[in-house]
């Protein structure tokens, strides 16, 4: 197989009509909103995946009761008053700036501020939502742990996929070139049967797949049939590792490399291939890709 193999099912498709659009993508979309660097972004970002197809958007706020609670040398715990005042403040301003802006949007939206914990409550809230939007810089101070872990563990629970903006865009064109990372995998397969209806949208659709020694369950041929069955006509690139073998971060890098020359808004990828115990003692793509990745991500496990 040459290092550059281009298999294409059809001709391409440019332009969708306003029906497909709206009857086969995202209608509803959890946001996760925590008072950080990116809380903007994300909200631009969730702005931009529901005004093509009238999706609904909800606001999740999620204070962690531990934030709230200190724990003294004997194992007591007490609430600090002073904590929960500030918290309380802070959180009622973001609060009351998001819902100025949301105010003057044409979109349909609710706010929910809560406390407990995260996890428990995003997974649960995703349960009836098509995409989770939420961010890599995560307020450490109120999760306590390192944004990376929290976002695997959405990733690794949630049955809908996640979405990442990245780290050079202020918001993503869901209408803009769609790359999809394929590795033969189950949850790549996953992912992209649960992004049917974004990746209708695109003016483009690119499948890109970095040669590794490993079986695949499921073939690049099988895929592409799958997709032209929906109606997307997309194109498979077989790209040799630059360094001539495939390690994680070897991968990612070609990963984004491909995507960034395709001038892709997004990438469609499975996530946790392998267990999370594996992925987190050896490192793998996913994780590379979590904590660090210039375009926005669309992924599902």
């Amino acid at each position: 197989m040459s290092t550059q193999q281009q298999l294409m099912m059809g001709a391409p498709t440019l332009v969708q009509t306003t029906d497909a659009a709206h009857s086969s993508t995202f209608k509803s979309i959890l946001v996760h909103i925590q008072d950080d660097g990116s809380v903007d972004q994300r909200i631009e970002s969730a702005l931009s995946l529901a005004r093509p197809t009238s999706a609904h958007l909800s606001f999740v706020h999620v204070t962690p009761i531990q934030a709230y609670v200190a724990f003294d040398s004997f194992g007591g715990g007490f609430v600090m008053k002073g904590a929960m005042e500030a918290l309380d403040e802070r959180e009622a301003k973001l609060r009351s700036r998001i819902e100025t802006k949301l105010s003057a949007e044409d979109v349909s939206w609710d706010y929910e501020q809560i406390t407990g914990d995260i996890t428990g409550q995003i997974v649960g809230r995703a349960a009836f939502a098509d995409l989770l939007v939420t961010a890599r810089d995560l307020h450490r101070d109120e999760l306590g742990g390192a944004a990376v872990q929290l976002l695997g563990d959405f990733l690794y629970r949630c049955r809908s996929p996640v979405f990442l903006a990245g780290d050079d865009a202020v918001s993503v064109d869901p209408t803009g070139v769609a790359v999809i990372a394929w590795d033969g995998s189950c949850e790549a397969a996953n992912a992209i049967r649960s992004c049917i209806g974004m990746l209708k949208l695109s003016e483009k659709v690119k499948v890109v797949q970095v040669a590794e020694d490993k079986d695949q369950r499921f073939p690049g041929t099988k895929m592409l049939e799958y997709l032209s069955r929906h109606g997307i006509h997309a194109e498979l690139s077989v790209q040799e590792p630059p360094t001539g073998y495939s390690d994680p971060k070897t991968v990612a890098a070609a990963l984004v490399s491909y995507a960034r020359r395709c001038n892709a808004a997004y990438m469609v990828m499975g996530g946790y291939s392998h267990s999370r115990l594996g992925e987190y003692v050896f490192g793998g793509v996913t994780r590379t890709l979590l904590k660090d990745c210039p375009i926005a991500l669309v992924i599902a496990h």
